[in-house]
């Protein structure tokens, strides 16, 4: 039995798009002998489509793209995700379609509701299992959640019904060591119901969602057969080859779970001589972070309609970093940098910016601020009245850039990357309309000790010296007063990063974090300076989701907030 996995990137809405690129694979999956090719959950609408699933045009549209399909899919069997509105509901919904006729349509029964999930919002849950036979294989079709569930309602029924092979289509965004746990839940539920699992996975960037493909063949066995590339379209073609026992030729065994059973007819036309080699791939976690990012940068900027980026290079290693990844993402000559030097900016840095801009051949603007921020000072001298300048003044600088760069969006219609990262943001160490000003934020989910990694590995990557040593050895400092370094305000990032991601990833208390070995007046210091500053962070633009919890739709805490954690 040979299955092909159809591993897309579609774009959420573009429907006819979505649309010409599964006849497109269901072609070359047919030109390659195949019998049955799988696509991602939600395929047709993209994922995820959020509250355009509440328009019934919407949903309307997404049928008559499944009636295309069917038309074209003649001498193959088709497994394909779509939002199916029946009988008042709408489902999560995998059609079945064989030899150019929809059988049936399975409805997801586990619908997740944690994280950026959202699925009991808009969909109900299925309650029949849909099997179906060819050439004495019985197939379960499964989507995403299904089969995530120890001991559920989907993982029951494949063991009572004798499935030899679950199909099951995906679509699982991506953060840092997610393969690990799908291999995990896939190789447990495989050797569990004594199947094959067929897991399709979507690629590609949706907001602030990756979604990175991998999608894999395991054995009964809970042996990983074949996997597709990360980050990349790719059709998987895999031979599934077993001895059939008498039980598994017959008509499902009965259960007490509702379910649908098909038997369906096979081309018996089909040449399987065709001889594939099938090889498996494994990425190490900086290739696969870095690889978010590219991909993530590149959907979001080419399908909101933007060609170029401009960036605001400071000298230092986060937008040296973001810098980077847009040139890899878009290609040099789509990335503009801008250096806008003040009077507390150092001729170091200054160098940098410029040998960074040489580095990665982008074209690089100078626009000093000194005169701007003098005009601003003055203008507002008689209202501030007496007193030592304070942290007003500094935001002023961040703000004049931050009105510099989006003048240019709006000039040359250039998307603004913003480069601050997931430490800043969590303390609030960032300025609401300064450096926070911007269409995108591309290491918005990286912690500061991971920027550093992450350009080591750039420089390792490329074999040459993309971001300047003077950058990584450099004291971080946002040079916005004289002698100015971040470590005045912040805990050193290695001690702040462990920090974070007990409070912020683990929902750690304060009290559990000091059992770890932390100092009571930092762990209390730090945790103040994230709670005070929710209302920054709800006001920044979306970033790629790099990390198990990021700020946005993964952590919801409200802004009016009084909660005392004792």
């Amino acid at each position: 039995m040979r299955i092909a996995l159809a591993q897309i990137n579609t774009t959420v809405g573009d429907i006819r798009s979505n649309e010409a690129k599964i006849l497109r694979q269901i072609g070359c999956a047919r030109d390659m002998q195949a019998d049955i090719v799988t696509f991602p959950e939600l395929a047709i609408s993209g994922y995820p489509p959020e509250d355009l699933l509440l328009r019934p045009c919407f949903l309307r549209d997404n049928r008559s793209a499944i009636s295309g399909i069917i038309r074209e899919s003649a001498g193959i069997t088709v497994i394909i995700g779509f939002p199916d509105a029946t009988d008042g509901h709408v489902y999560n919904a995998a059609a079945l379609i064989n030899h150019a006729q929809w059988i049936d349509s399975y409805h997801k029964m586990e619908l997740p509701n944690y994280g950026v999930f959202d699925e009991k919002r808009y969909f109900s849950s299925g309650e029949a299992a849909l099997f179906f036979d060819i050439r004495g294989f019985r197939f379960m079709v499964t989507i995403c959640e299904d089969i995530w569930i120890t001991d559920g309602r989907v993982e029951r029924s494949a063991m009572e019904n004798h499935a030899n092979v679950v199909l099951n289509i995906s679509s699982s965004p991506f953060y840092a060591g997610k393969l690990g746990v799908r291999q995990h839940i896939l190789s447990r539920f495989a050797k569990k119901t004594g199947a094959f699992v067929s897991y399709t996975n979507l690629v590609g960037g949706q907001d602030e969602l990756v979604f990175d493909g991998g999608s894999m063949v395991v054995s009964p066995g809970g042996e990983i057969l074949a996997n597709a590339k990360r980050f990349e379209e790719e059709l998987l073609i895999f031979d599934m080859k077993m001895d059939l026992s008498p039980d598994h030729m017959s008509s499902p065994l009965t259960s007490d779970h509702e379910k649908r059973y098909y038997m369906l007819p096979a081309d018996i036309s089909r040449d399987l001589r065709l001889v594939l080699s099938v090889e498996k791939s494994e990425i190490g976690e900086m290739d696969e972070i870095y690889e978010a990012l590219v991909l993530g940068t590149r959907d979001y900027v080419n399908k909101n309609g933007f060609e170029s980026v401009v960036i605001g290079l400071s000298g230092g290693i986060d937008s040296a970093l973001t810098t980077a990844v847009a040139v890899d993402a878009l290609g040099n000559e789509n990335v503009i940098a801008v250096t806008m030097p003040s009077g507390y900016t150092s001729a170091e840095t200054l160098a940098d910016s410029v040998l960074v801009a040489e580095n990665l051949q982008v074209s690089l603007l100078y626009i000093p601020i000194k005169g701007i921020y003098a005009a601003y000072c003055e203008i507002l001298k008689e209202t501030f009245g007496k007193g030592d300048p304070g942290i007003e003044y500094e935001n002023i600088q961040a703000r004049i850039r931050g009105n510099v760069l989006m003048a240019l969006s709006n000039r040359f219609g250039w998307l603004v990357l913003t480069t601050g990262n997931k430490s800043e943001m969590a303390v609030g160490y960032c300025t609401l309309y300064g450096d926070m000003a911007g269409g995108f934020a591309v290491i918005k989910d990286l912690p500061k000790t991971t920027v550093y990694e992450m350009a080591h590995y750039m420089n390792h990557k490329k074999e040459r010296e993309i971001i300047p040593k003077s950058i990584l050895v450099r004291p971080p400092t946002a040079e916005l007063r004289p002698d100015q370094k971040d470590e005045d305000l912040l805990p050193p990032y290695p001690l702040l990063d462990p920090i974070l991601r007990a409070y912020v990833e683990k929902d750690q208390s304060p009290d559990e974090i000091m059992e770890s070995g932390f100092d009571m007046e930092i762990v209390n210091k730090v945790v103040y300076m994230v709670d005070k500053t929710e209302h920054k962070r709800r006001q920044a633009p979306p970033g790629i989701k790099i990390t198990p919890r990021a700020f946005g739709k993964d952590r919801r805490i409200p802004i009016t907030n009084h909660y005392s954690h004792g």
